[in-house]
């Protein structure tokens, strides 16, 4: 068992802070609680779907993953999610849907035990600020908007966002006054609540004890609806239950699932890193939350994510190993055991004022309030992604605010690196010299043209290189200096070989100053050094401009034999 620690299987944790992750451990599953069952509810998988994904994830999460401060449970995005994959394969379904779901959920924890597996969980958050932002505050719109029915005391509609807002004018026609009253109360006093009572005390408990003892000594004789009985047992075991029509759709539901877990612990992780001072490690990070998905599925759970709320009240009350995590699991199933028969007097008017409150902390208030300060560009890009996610599909918003984003950057970048290609005759250009280099350019007489690059070279830079290959076609002596470019892509460096080439055949010389390391690398790879003989392949500028300078000057001499030979 040592040797499996000393490999690095399991996160850190051990017994040497047990007093602060002991008081850690409660606080956060004081937290879980109340989100647990909305988020349970909420997606229509029940309230006890809820309390075994915070159990199971948060557990195996802690277990196998790589922050030892991380709190994991189903959270707002990842139940948007899962609601929306429930509500398509119930209806196409009926017998076998609710498997499928759970299905889904196994296939994001094998997806995202991949990316770890991969080493790919440093990518996975390299993305513009702008495009998290839209995602997050769409996610938090879709969360509001699908507790509007609950809200108003009725079964949510069938057609998620599209089919809520369609349905509102029936929805208000049809409210039930009293569970309206109860939920407005219960987000009102969520709102009001002071923040200095919710560091000893979660709000969200405070709303959900009082509002389930208010609803059962004042309005019990009332038809209310409640969570009711969550039955406690061994949990049914849900093998992957596929069907061909599906399967396509169920692997894409899979990846956005994994892929927006991925994204919501490992900024929650970046989160816990800034407030303990320590590096968590991305990869195995990954490893774990595919674990717990992947369990949770089995198990009937809902999927889950570092939840940051939980993660700071975790770090808050002294929680510093991974010791924490897997004691908020432990007293979440002792309270699933022993208070199941409390539970089920809980409003779910309650729960859904809950959820909506949950959805707007998810909106993204700091950057909506400043988005007019920023380029019209990024909230252009922060606006469609929004709409894009509430309206239309979460993976094409993330996807496509990404590309979009991507493109304009490298078209920004390329535009400033064209600037860093340029081409001179003599010693008037614009490129620094050493005094040694301006005599030999001086020299030359405009007979050697240096073409200089520098800083890193991508695709967009191609044209610029292009269109200086041009002006310098009929020159007969190019020194082409790259000792300053770090990086060169292959369209660049094709873009650098077609020069070079149609100097050549143009019988014109070459000289080129190597390029650090990693760009001779790529260069040579393609054998571009081969169109040259390899004494032009010089190590300083200095070098190169000498060569070149007398190369021109034996050019000129036999020029000039060849001009007195013709008049004899």
């Amino acid at each position: 068992m040592l040797s499996i620690f000393q490999r690095g299987v399991f996160n850190s944790f051990g017994f040497e802070n047990l007093k602060g992750d002991i008081f850690g451990g409660l606080t956060a599953s004081v937290v879980s609680l109340p989100m647990a069952l909305a988020f349970g509810v909420a997606s229509g998988a029940g309230a006890v779907a809820g309390l075994y994904g915070a159990i199971l994830v948060g557990l195996f999460a802690a277990i196998f993953g790589g922050t030892s401060t991380l709190i994991s449970e189903p959270t707002g995005p990842m139940t948007v999610v899962m609601t929306a994959v429930l509500t398509t394969m119930m209806a196409n379904y009926p017998d076998t849907g609710l498997a499928m779901a759970f299905t889904v959920v196994m296939i994001a924890g094998v997806f995202q035990i991949l990316l770890g597996v991969l080493k790919l969980g440093k990518y996975i958050t390299l993305m513009p600020y702008s495009v998290i932002s839209g995602f997050m505050s769409g996610i938090g719109f879709i969360l509001i908007i699908l507790q509007i029915a609950p809200f108003l005391g009725q079964a949510p509609p069938s057609g998620g966002v599209i089919g809520t807002l369609t349905a509102l004018p029936e929805l208000w026609q049809q409210i039930n006054p009293l569970e309206t009253m109860i939920a407005g109360l219960s987000l009102a006093l969520l709102f009001l609540i002071p923040k200095k009572w919710g560091k000893s005390l979660p709000p969200q408990l405070i709303v959900l004890v009082l509002g389930t003892v208010v609803c059962t000594f004042l309005f019990s004789d009332s038809s209310m609806r409640k969570i009711g009985e969550i039955p406690f047992g061994w949990p049914t075991l849900y093998l992957p239950t596929f069907t061909p029509d599906m399967l396509t759709t169920m692997i894409l539901d899979g990846l956005v699932l994994g892929t927006l877990g991925c994204i919501d612990s490992l900024l929650t992780a970046v989160i816990a890193d800034s407030l303990t001072r320590q590096e968590h490690k991305s990869d195995k990070e990954l490893v774990g939350q595919g674990i717990g998905n992947l369990v949770s599925g089995v198990f009937g759970g809902l999927p889950g994510a570092g939840a940051t709320m939980g993660t700071v009240v975790n770090i808050q009350a002294g929680g510093r190993t991974a010791l924490s995590g897997i004691i908020r699991a432990i007293i979440l199933l002792v309270v699933m055991i022993g208070a199941a028969d409390l539970t089920k007097h809980i409003p779910l008017a309650v729960l859904a004022a809950i959820a909506i409150k949950v959805g707007f902390n998810i909106l993204d208030w700091s950057f909506v309030k400043r988005v007019h300060r920023v380029s019209r560009t990024a909230a252009l890009i922060m606006t469609g992604v929004l709409l894009l996610t509430v309206f239309f599909d979460l993976i094409v918003a993330v996807g496509l605010g990404v590309f979009i984003a991507n493109i304009l950057t490298i078209q920004r970048l390329s535009e400033l690196q064209t600037r860093n290609v340029k081409v001179v005759g003599d010693s008037s250009g614009d490129i620094v010299v050493s005094p040694d280099e301006k005599d030999i350019l001086d020299s030359s007489n405009g007979q050697v043209a240096l073409v200089y690059l520098s800083g890193p070279m991508i695709f967009g830079v191609s044209k610029a290189i292009a269109r200086e290959h041009n002006a310098i076609r009929d020159q007969n002596v190019v020194v082409l200096d790259l000792h300053d470019v770090p990086l060169i892509d292959t369209t660049v460096s094709l873009a650098i070989e077609n020069t070079i080439k149609d100097l050549v055949d143009s019988e014109g010389l070459v000289f080129v100053v190597k390029p650090q390391s990693q760009a001779k690398a790529s260069l040579e790879r393609l054998g571009v050094f081969q169109l040259i003989p390899g004494t032009h392949l010089c190590d300083t500028r200095k070098e190169a401009l000498e060569k070149a300078a007398s190369a021109a000057k034996h050019m000129q001499k036999s020029d000039r034999f060849k001009q007195v030979g013709l008049g004899r």
